[in-house]
């Protein structure tokens, strides 16, 4: 039988566990923003590249 052990180590898995911690991560800079942190700290404290950061940074239209 296939449990959730089994589950959690699939690539599948993974990749989606890996792409739901990005867009938590993508979804704070904002709010980061607002309390004064700059593009900089924000990449260093999450971990992301500058670009990221800046990409998530700009409004949405």
């Amino acid at each position: 039988m296939f449990g959730a052990n089994e589950l959690k180590q699939t690539r599948f898995y993974q990749d989606v566990f890996a792409e739901g911690k990005q867009e938590g991560k993508l979804e704070t800079i904002p709010q980061l923003l607002v309390l004064g942190l700059s593009i900089e700290q924000i990449a260093q404290a999450l971990g992301l590249d500058e670009q990221v950061v800046r990409q998530a940074a700009q409004p949405k239209s």
